[in-house]
């Protein structure tokens, strides 16, 4: 799952960035309001962290765009603010939760946690499965039911495999690919994703797995049996 983080305090959002995907999550930061609400839109997030005092454009703004444009990313707003008013504010404007600064960091991500379990049919779950595969996202190990073999996939490939299975059956272009797994600000180039493709293909393979990631011509990648 993707992550947005709009903080201007760069210390703070960096270490939120390195907690976050230490738990398996793809992790995406601004630093100023115009970049975070640029990149809200794309709505390529899960979950969207917000500080509400940023430069360029405040937080409220961004979340109250983003609602009125049907961005579906859960929100959690950040901020020194602790008054009541400052709250219901935020919440009338339609955030999820409320964190107030200084916070723990295991309650952050345990509140992020929360918030991704509630998104209905994107429900977190610590095993996916498709076919004969088996994926545990807290252990990066993949896992053939059939021969029993397991493999542990490095970060970029898990990634990948990931938003496959959360997508088994459907045709993802490469823009999709990209903007989830590598994010939308990469200058990429068509052969890193077909190298990252090749890589898990041969690991699927070696587990003795009957899933195959296919190329569709003209449209994208498919994941089948």
């Amino acid at each position: 799952m993707r992550i947005l983080i709009v903080e201007d305090e760069e210390t703070i959002a960096d270490i939120i960035t390195t907690k976050l995907r230490a738990e398996k999550y793809v992790v995406d930061t601004s630093y100023d309001g115009e970049d975070g609400l640029y990149k809200a839109n794309s709505n390529i997030y899960d979950l969207i962290i917000l500080d509400i005092m940023l430069p360029k454009i405040n937080g409220l703004e961004i979340l109250k765009e983003i609602k009125e444009n049907d961005i579906n990313a859960k929100v959690i707003l950040l901020t020194a603010k602790s008054e009541l008013d400052d709250k219901l504010k935020g919440f009338d404007t339609g955030a999820d939760d409320y964190v107030t600064k200084p916070f723990h960091m295991e309650e952050l991500i345990a509140r992020v946690n929360v918030q991704l379990r509630n998104k209905g049919k994107n429900k977190m779950k610590d095993i996916l499965e498709y076919s004969d595969l088996t994926l545990n996202i807290r252990t990066s190990t993949l896992t053939c039911k059939r021969t029993n073999e397991s493999i542990n996939i490095p970060y970029r490939e898990f990634l990948l495999l990931e938003y496959f299975m959360h997508n088994k059956e459907q045709i993802i272009s490469k823009e999709q690919i990209y903007d989830k797994v590598w994010g939308i600000d990469t200058d990429y180039e068509s052969n890193n994703l077909e190298a990252y493709l090749s890589f898990l293909r041969k690991k699927i393979k070696i587990i003795g797995s009957k899933v195959k990631i296919k190329a569709v011509r003209n449209l994208g990648y498919k994941m089948e049996e």
